[in-house]
């Protein structure tokens, strides 16, 4: 094999180590790159209030709420520490002089399994939430967010437009 064809077949090999590795990292921080369902805990604290203001929640549900989120935020801190402990690994492994392709596939299942109990908890936390709201209180906020979206997925093209130049 030619100096060339070795330098090609290496620096593909580092980009697709990089984009694994990448990989790696946004399934252990989850959908978006938020580490370990933390964008779904943005629902404790002053959003949560916000939205529950513009659907006239009562004081009993608020309180309901937040109890439901703050018990879902405790149960995070725990997953945290296994997210960081995971990433970490897939950098010891890429990062190895001989790259293990059994231990890389071993810890890809690991990292699976373990978004699989976040995503779990914090799907439970939002229809423990959702059974307080009354049913037009959900509709409301659904369609609320859904403005939130579209306002945010306008701002994410013009962004996009601006990067591209």
């Amino acid at each position: 094999m030619s100096q060339l064809n070795l330098k090609k077949l290496f620096a593909l090999g580092a980009v697709a180590a990089s984009l694994s590795l990448a990989g790696f990292q946004a399934q252990a921080q989850g959908p978006m790159g938020h580490r370990g369902g933390h964008e779904m805990m943005a629902m404790g604290g002053g959003h949560v209030e916000h939205m529950l203001d513009m659907v006239d929640a009562s004081d009993a549900q608020r309180s309901q709420i937040k109890q439901i989120m703050d018990a879902a935020r405790a149960d995070m801190k725990a997953e945290h520490e296994t997210s960081r402990k995971l990433r970490d690994q897939a950098q010891t492994l890429f990062a190895a002089t001989n790259i293990d392709a059994a231990a890389i596939e071993a810890l890809r299942i690991q990292m699976s399994a373990h978004h699989e109990v976040i995503s779990k908890r914090m799907s439970q936390a939002m229809v423990d939430a959702a059974r307080v709201l009354t049913p037009e209180q959900r509709a409301k906020m659904a369609e609320r967010m859904k403005k939130m979206q579209a306002r945010m997925a306008k701002h994410m093209e013009m962004q996009g437009g601006k990067h591209g130049n």
